[in-house]
């Protein structure tokens, strides 16, 4: 089916708005829960809804100890971290510019794999985007201006983006065909859930009075935000091709922008709008690869995917 079909990209723009408002959930979660405490209820909830799916679909969870080491790895790097550092940059960066800091780790995982010796695709068009990337990072923080973004919630979202790098090319190794990606994907944030509870006792960061607002936005958030989404990125992978769901990951920074604008009233400079659209222009720079049009690492959730499964 082609990517222009009405509805395909009915399903693109579904999986595209329910992406992109995890951002905005995690936002209006924070003003009654601890970032910890968001990742937590988040993992638990999307664990949930795949474990009903998995058992839909005839998929067991894994019963090798070697697999459940190796989702130990990846849901830390996942999961469990970058959920929370999402939730932490966000408690001073407007949502919508963590939506862009998401769409940053395909530049991430090109520099991880030029620096470890894994990619070998490396082209002057790929090189540029790379460098056009970080300078649109570096254009929306602006690190010289006394105005600028840069700071511990900044460093939080990059950090959160270099985790999800970090964890795709673990995945890609080490879990690739053990078993059905949707009970995969469930084992995963079970495993994800329990990292993040570990930090409970640990969390001093202050919180709001728990509120209708918070909770609200943490039960759509775990849902549909990650449980959900998941399992439409699967279908649509499998329905139309990984082409599809690739480009879903484009659409999540202007999701996550407008909402924030619309719902939050965050106010975005010319500077900020013009360095996002650097960061995206060099992101879809490095994705430029012929035989690349197959592999899709778009996933804000980090679930495994036929689509990572063959990068």
């Amino acid at each position: 089916m082609s990517i222009g079909a009405p509805g395909t990209l009915i399903r693109m723009g579904v999986l595209a708005l329910l992406w992109g408002s995890g951002f905005l959930w995690i936002k209006l979660a924070l003003t009654g829960l601890s970032p910890i405490q968001v990742t937590v209820v988040r993992c638990a909830l999307g664990a949930a809804v795949l474990l009903v799916l998995s058992r839909w679909a005839g998929q067991r969870l894994p019963r090798d100890r070697r697999i459940w080491g190796r989702l130990l790895v990846a849901a830390f790097f996942c999961n469990a971290l970058p959920f929370a550092l999402f939730s932490i940059g966000e408690l001073t960066v407007d949502s919508g510019i963590a939506g862009v800091m998401n769409a940053t780790t395909p530049l991430w995982s090109l520099l991880i794999g030029i620096g470890i010796g894994t990619e070998r695709r490396i082209t002057v068009v790929r090189v540029g985007g790379l460098i056009l990337g970080f300078a649109g990072i570096l254009l929306i923080f602006a690190p010289w201006q006394k105005s600028g973004l840069l700071g511990w919630g900044t460093l939080a979202l990059l950090g959160a983006g270099v985790s999800y790098a970090i964890a795709f090319a673990y995945m890609g190794r080490k879990l690739v065909g053990q078993g059905g990606p949707i009970a995969i994907s469930a084992a995963q944030l079970l495993t994800a859930t329990g990292l993040s509870a570990v930090a409970l006792p640990f969390d001093a960061t202050p919180t709001g009075p728990l509120n209708v607002t918070a909770v609200i936005a943490v039960v759509v958030l775990g849902i549909f935000g990650t449980g959900i989404t998941f399992y439409l990125n699967y279908r649509l992978i499998e329905d139309e091709g990984a082409t599809s769901a690739a480009t879903v990951g484009y659409l999540l920074p202007v999701v996550s922008v407008a909402l924030g604008a619309i719902v939050l009233g965050e106010e975005l400079g010319l500077r900020v709008l013009a360095g996002m659209a650097v960061v995206l222009i060099g992101v879809a720079l490095t994705r430029y690869v012929r035989s690349s049009a197959s592999k899709s690492i778009s996933s804000p959730s980090c679930q495994p995917s036929p689509s990572v499964s063959r990068s």
